[in-house]
């Protein structure tokens, strides 16, 4: 059930006075950008996690101080704790500061405070597209020498991982509105990408999630950019007094994208388009990514960029240079002439476009390898699914990852393959790599597609080319 948006409020005094901040899950990349913020800002940080990883080593060298494990003893001189939606409420760190009376929050929360620091925060928003446009946003921000501080919930090449702390008043940072966690934020921009059907355990309908888009809209203090093209989002913003600038493809946009044109090829595959305002050429846009879709993500960064300071010529120069952000359309390898790559789709129409646009590449053959992710949104969305992945030319799933939730609805990823074509079911990430090397053939495109952990199974099939 949704809760009452208007109940979500957050003390903005929270960090005042506080001197020492320990993270439980300190490793996670959601994590990460905090903590980079939170270091140039003086504070002293420490934190815990259960797994070495690249990134702790990175937060060691930074002057974090890591503890392996959790464990009371961890928390002290910490005089606030952080801790990620992940960490179980009976985590002895999280249950010792309770009991000592140090402050707890959630690192949404935190995000939110870090974004009420900054002059200008950008948080894109949108159902789909959110990491890929936070993404070119923050290279062509970045590349442009106007040194953002940026929250991303994927790995970016340009900046090595999930974030930065930068050293102005420009912050990018995604905003994610499950659960109206994006309500917690504060945008002087916000950028709305698209609006559809996704959290449907949580919304109920697709109008109120239009409602907290509304909600997040109207929180932006200077700018809103919107697409034009999408109806749910156009819905999302009427009555707003604050600026809205919109674009898309169709001719009511204030920003158009013209002259769309998609090369043929594989891994160098290229799209260009002009970039055009109120009739007038801005720029000329090549980009490395495929897909119309990624037309509207760079729109969007572009339109951001230039409204934050960046020239057009430097939004440009930015998406020329931008290969995709970790886990979209991520190439990872070839295995006997297959090409093997990764993408987070997990939503119908995030598949769509995917494998539209792997379609389009010449290869011989699309495979796709899906892990539904969540009972609910497999069972209320069965039929586009089974559309959406029918757009490939073999279908392979995983069991449904259930995450938070319990199979009330009965449903097993067997009823989707039913729905499907040829479509197998294979019971592990084992038997997933196992079945696509035999029957994958050279030239073949072979695409891990899901949210949860599906990317173990195309690591596997890289594997066992060494």
């Amino acid at each position: 059930m949704q809760r009452d948006i208007s109940t979500i409020e957050i003390d903005e005094s929270i960090l005042s006075g506080k001197t020492h901040v320990h993270f439980i899950g300190v490793g996670g990349s959601g994590m990460f950008p905090l903590v980079q913020i939170l270091l140039a800002e003086g504070f002293c940080i420490s934190g815990s996690d259960n797994n070495e990883t690249e990134t702790l080593a990175i937060e060691r060298g930074l002057g974090v101080e890591v503890f392996m494990g959790h464990s009371p003893e961890n928390l002290k001189g910490a005089d606030l704790v952080v801790y990620s939606a992940a960490i179980m409420q009976d985590n002895p760190e999280l249950m010792a500061a309770r009991e000592q009376g140090i402050l707890t929050i959630e690192r949404s929360i935190l995000l939110g405070l870090i974004t009420k620091r900054y002059g200008n925060a950008l948080c894109v928003s949108g159902t789909h597209g959110k990491t890929t446009t936070t993404s070119m946003l923050t290279q062509i921000l970045f590349e442009a020498g106007l040194d953002p501080s940026a929250v991303i919930g994927g790995k970016l090449h340009a900046i090595g991982g999930s974030g930065r702390a930068g050293h102005s008043e420009l912050m990018v940072c995604e905003a994610c509105e499950f659960v109206d966690t994006f309500l917690k934020l504060f945008p002087d921009t916000a950028i709305i990408l698209n609006i559809d059907n996704d959290h449907l355990d949580y919304f109920g309908t697709v109008e109120n999630t239009i409602k907290s888009f509304h909600q997040f809209a109207k929180k932006a203090t200077k700018l809103v950019i919107v697409n034009g093209d999408d109806a749910n989002s156009m819905k999302a913003v009427e009555g707003l007094k604050t600026e809205i600038i919109t674009f898309g493809l169709k001719e009511h946009n204030d920003y158009r994208a013209e002259n769309i044109i998609h090369s043929d090829g594989r891994e160098r595959y290229n799209t260009s388009f002009d970039l055009v305002y109120k009739g007038q050429l801005v720029a000329h846009i090549v980009l490395h990514v495929p897909g119309v879709h990624n037309v509207y993500n760079a729109m969007a960064a572009a339109v951001s960029a230039i409204s934050a300071g960046a020239s057009p010529l430097q939004a440009a120069e930015g998406l020329s240079h931008f290969k995709g952000a970790g886990r979209r359309f991520e190439i990872l390898g070839h295995v006997n002439g297959v090409t093997i790559a990764d993408d987070y789709a997990h939503h119908p129409a995030e598949l769509t476009v995917t494998l539209r646009a792997a379609k389009s590449m010449g290869y011989k053959k699309v495979w796709a390898v899906f892990q539904p992710f969540t009972f609910s949104r497999t069972y209320l969305l069965l039929e586009d699914f089974a559309q959406a992945l029918s757009i490939a030319d073999r279908v392979v799933l995983s069991p449904i990852m259930g995450s938070r939730e319990v199979n009330t609805y009965n449903i097993y990823s067997t009823d989707l393959a039913e729905k499907i074509g040829g479509c197998v079911v294979q019971d592990s990430f084992e038997q997933i790599a196992d079945y696509v090397l035999k029957n994958a053939e050279e030239g073949d495109l072979v695409i891990t597609l899901g949210c949860g952990d599906i990317y173990k199974a195309a690591k596997l099939m890289l594997k066992s080319a060494e």
